[in-house]
């Protein structure tokens, strides 16, 4: 196997993707785009990827969906989180944990996507 990648499901393809690039940063590639729409990209993430994909008509549900971030200081584990519930609510409050981690969980309002947020110390 190359490699496994979520693969999101979301109203508007290019407002989701320019969303979560502005809160992770990274670089977005566009793999599919019809009549000026954006059908399908992706936003690289160090060596990570995330896929984004038009709803094409369907109803997505982001039931049991959880994405995980392990993000790389406590400063950018902090301001990810406060960026993401700019516009979401909090699921598990940022805290330090058992397992020496800082960890947190925020469920966008959005898309309706659990990130989970893990900074190892």
């Amino acid at each position: 196997m190359k490699s496994a990648s979520p693969f999101v499901v979301v109203d508007n393809c290019k407002e989701s993707v320019e969303y979560y690039q502005s809160i992770f940063g990274g670089d977005i590639k566009i793999l599919n785009k019809h009549e000026g729409k954006i059908m399908h990209a992706e936003l690289h993430l160090g060596s990570s990827l995330i896929h984004f994909s038009d709803t094409f008509g369907r109803i997505p549900k982001a039931e049991n969906v959880k994405i995980i971030l392990q993000l790389e200081s406590e400063e950018e584990i902090r301001e990810t989180y406060d960026s993401l519930l700019q516009d979401g609510e909090v699921t598990v409050e940022l805290q330090d944990t058992f397992f020496n981690a800082i960890h947190g969980q925020v469920t966008d309002n959005k898309n309706g996507i659990c990130w989970v947020l893990n900074y190892m110390k």
